[in-house]
C-alpha cells in the first residue's frame, strides 16, 4: 500500500482537470499566418512546396480544407508563412477555411447556424464511427489517445463506436 500511495504522490493527478484552458504545446502547428507583404516570388516558392495544392499560386492564400499541416511552405519561405499553436480551425462555411495573406484573426464557428434541433439532440452525447480507407493507423492511435485517461472525452459525452449503426456520425 505506501508503494502505490508513493506512486500517487509521485505522479500526481493523471488526467488533465480542464481541456478547454489547458495550455497548448508550441510545437502544435495549427493556424497559419501569412505576411501582408508576401511578395510573387515567395508564392510561387511556397505552392511548389505544396504537396497538396492548398497555396493558391496567385494570391498566396491557404485553404486549409486541402492543407495537410505538412510545414513545407513555411520551411520554404520562413518569413511569408509560419503555423501559430492555435487549434481552433474549424468554420460553418467552406469558404471560411480560406486563409489570406495578412488575416491575423482566428476561425470562429457561428454558433447561430446550428440548428435548434441538432444543438438538443447532441447537447450531452454524440456517438461517432471513424473509418480509415488506406491510412497508415496514425488517426485511429490519435482518436485511441483522446478516450485515455488524459483527455478523456467521454467526460463530453463524446465517444467512437465499433459499428456506423450505433453512430451519430462518421
Amino acid at each position: 500500500m505506501r508503494k502505490e500511495l508513493q506512486i500517487l504522490t509521485d505522479h500526481g493527478k493523471q488526467f488533465i482537470t480542464d481541456l478547454r484552458n489547458q495550455p497548448v504545446s508550441e510545437r502544435f502547428r495549427g493556424r497559419p499566418v501569412i505576411s501582408a507583404g508576401i511578395r510573387p516570388e515567395e508564392i510561387e516558392a511556397a505552392a511548389a512546396m505544396c504537396p497538396t495544392a492548398a497555396i493558391d499560386s496567385h494570391s498566396g492564400s491557404i485553404d486549409l480544407g486541402r492543407c495537410t499541416f505538412c510545414n513545407e511552405c513555411a520551411l520554404a519561405v520562413s518569413e511569408a508563412y509560419r503555423f501559430t499553436n492555435d487549434y481552433r480551425i474549424a468554420a460553418t462555411r467552406r469558404e471560411d477555411l480560406v486563409i489570406k495573406p495578412g488575416q491575423a484573426d482566428s476561425l470562429r464557428i457561428d454558433e447561430t447556424a446550428v440548428r435548434k434541433e441538432i444543438r438538443r439532440l447532441f447537447r450531452r452525447s454524440l456517438k461517432l464511427r471513424q473509418v480509415s480507407a488506406g491510412g497508415d493507423n496514425s488517426c485511429e492511435m490519435e482518436l485511441g489517445a483522446t478516450g485515455n485517461v488524459n483527455f478523456d472525452m467521454g467526460r463530453y459525452g463524446i465517444e467512437f463506436v465499433a459499428s456506423p449503426r450505433h453512430a451519430d456520425g462518421i
